[in-house]
């Protein structure tokens, strides 16, 4: 199914091959990159439990998005609620700042608020996660109040972490509609 259509990018659900592209590419930019992980998403998605993106930009995969319809894992403040969840998402170096990452947001949000009146995600805490940060907040996300997370726990006041890795997370939420 197609989500967005221009000239130049197209917003798609993510297919076979999808996985070995981002997996290569992320691995050619010094990101962590597990196969794994996207053929996760592809199953995810045969099975109904999200809705996987892939932005392609010229005709090549450039990014990706997966909307799940409810939290997914444990050690996640929205675990319980019915809201849907935005899990991994990301946009390759060579194609940063041209408007990739805001059209995947945008058709994430859609069918999001399909299913609910708000959507959830967490974000990392390093910088490799500052321009994901400075996105959300220019889009209207909330921290949800419970504080940072580590390893699927929160941190309790004067916690001492001792890295910060991708397991460091702040997790926020948006109202999509009343």
């Amino acid at each position: 199914m197609v989500y967005y259509s221009d000239d130049e990018l197209v917003i798609r659900n993510m297919v076979p091959g999808d996985d070995q592209v981002f997996t290569d590419e992320e691995l050619a930019q010094g990101w962590h990159a597990d196969i794994e992980k996207y053929r996760m998403r592809l199953r995810h998605q045969e099975e109904g439990k999200c809705v996987s993106l892939t932005a392609e930009y010229r005709g090549q995969p450039a990014g990706y998005i997966n909307i799940y319809r409810t939290p997914s894992e444990e050690g996640n403040p929205f675990v319980g609620h019915d809201w849907p969840e935005i899990i991994d998402f990301g946009v390759l170096q060579k194609y940063q700042r041209k408007g990739i990452g805001s059209r995947l947001m945008d058709a994430a949000e859609r069918i999001a608020g399909e299913w609910a009146d708000t959507v959830c995600l967490g974000v990392g805490l390093h910088n490799g996660y500052g321009s994901a940060q400075r996105m959300y907040v220019k889009r209207g996300y909330i921290p949800d109040g419970s504080g940072v997370w580590y390893n699927g726990k929160p941190c309790t006041p004067y916690d001492t972490i001792y890295t910060n890795d991708d397991d460091l997370i702040l997790y926020l939420s948006k109202k999509l509609h009343e």
